[in-house]
């Protein structure tokens, strides 16, 4: 087994993914998937089908927002749906803190805090979509209906 299988954020991906359904399994590539380019380059797919797992600050809270690999965020949407005039990007640490994941390997689930997720309907053009698994060397393949299931998102349009 790869040593990266054994990384406690890594660890953690895999017992909810397992929790959620058996049949799904951590990917452990061959090249990085810390970008979602390098993810569609190693995997082989469409950038669109690559999940990026974006945390966000609230005055008073920190929420995930999975936005498709070819596609960008809309701050003004997401102020919007979740009615918050001040929304940014949570810096590294902060990242760390509440889902317990180095940027580059932040998963859709698994978090060390229990955080709101918003999912942006543009991934629903995919069969199946590939979510990074808590290292930059790990992905997991799921169907678009499991993931909003696994993560209980919520579907949103909060592209540009």
């Amino acid at each position: 087994m790869s040593e990266i299988l054994k990384k406690e954020p890594v660890k953690r991906v895999e017992s909810s993914l397992k929790e959620f359904d058996e049949k799904l399994k951590i990917i452990v590539l061959k090249k990085t998937a810390r970008t979602a380019k390098d993810a569609a380059n190693a995997l082989e797919c469409e950038l669109g089908a690559i999940v990026k797992s974006l945390v966000f600050k609230t005055e008073t809270e920190f929420l995930v927002c999975l936005v498709s690999g070819d596609k960008r965020c809309s701050l003004n949407k997401l102020k919007k749906i979740i009615n918050k005039k001040d929304v940014s990007m949570a810096n590294a640490e902060q990242v760390k803190d509440c889902t317990g994941f180095s940027i580059g390997g932040v998963a859709p689930t698994g978090y060390l805090k229990k955080l709101d997720v918003i999912i942006d309907k543009s991934l629903s053009r995919f069969n199946y979509v590939y979510g990074a698994a808590g290292h930059p060397d790990c992905i997991f393949k799921i169907t678009y209906l499991n993931l909003v299931k696994l993560t209980k998102g919520s579907e949103q349009e909060i592209t540009e």
